[in-house]
């Protein structure tokens, strides 16, 4: 089995993921503000004026097949449908003969923290990871100082595979330590339960 890019709108709970557009900009200029995460210094978040850049590189590395990018939306509790535009998220490093892959590049609006947005999310993205596509695993990556990022992967019952030291240059030139979690197709049943008690507890 192979991995296939295609874009596709996944609904849950809290958020709808759509395929990310130029038609978003605007929405994601506002959610972006909503805390100026792009002023935080140990993870990357695009800027109100960086913002159309950042949609174009991610949907040119969509028609690369390297990625798929989404434009997360708080849905609406009354009536099921999309609402405000909260953030940004993708699939990425695409490995299309193993299957697996990686959830990164992903910011949601501080107002949305701790509301169930992330979780839903998580849910929905590995959901459609391990039973749509069918990867074996799904990776993610975080700063070793973005301990608020860390503990949220371990939340989800991701496991720590290990630190790579030195690995990369951050924008003020600095070098960062990325810390590399992952996921296997096997632990993905008892992930699920845990994000789905998770959710409901939130909803209830």
């Amino acid at each position: 089995m192979t991995l296939t890019i295609a874009p596709v709108t996944l609904t849950g709970t809290h958020v709808v993921l759509e395929p990310l557009s130029h038609d978003h900009h605007d929405g994601l200029v506002d959610a972006v503000r909503d805390g100026e995460l792009w002023k935080l210094w140990y993870t990357t978040v695009p800027s109100p004026e960086g913002m159309r850049a950042e949609i174009d590189r991610r949907l040119g590395l969509q028609e690369e097949g390297s990625m798929l990018p989404f434009t997360t939306r708080l849905r609406d509790p009354q009536t099921g449908e999309p609402g405000r535009i909260i953030g940004m998220t993708t699939y990425m490093e695409i490995d299309a003969r193993t299957p697996r892959l990686e959830i990164g590049f992903t910011w949601n609006a501080a107002s949305a923290h701790g509301t169930g947005t992330n979780p839903d999310s998580k849910l929905l993205l590995l959901g459609h990871a391990f039973e749509v596509v069918g990867c074996v695993a799904v990776e993610f990556r975080t700063n070793w100082m973005n301990q608020q990022s860390r503990e949220a992967i371990a939340r989800l019952g991701a496991k720590q595979d290990g630190v790579l030291r030195s690995h990369t240059r951050t924008a003020d030139g600095t070098l960062r330590d990325t810390v590399v979690f992952s996921i296997v197709e096997s632990e993905w049943p008892s992930v699920r339960a845990g994000l789905e008690r998770r959710i409901q507890k939130i909803r209830g």
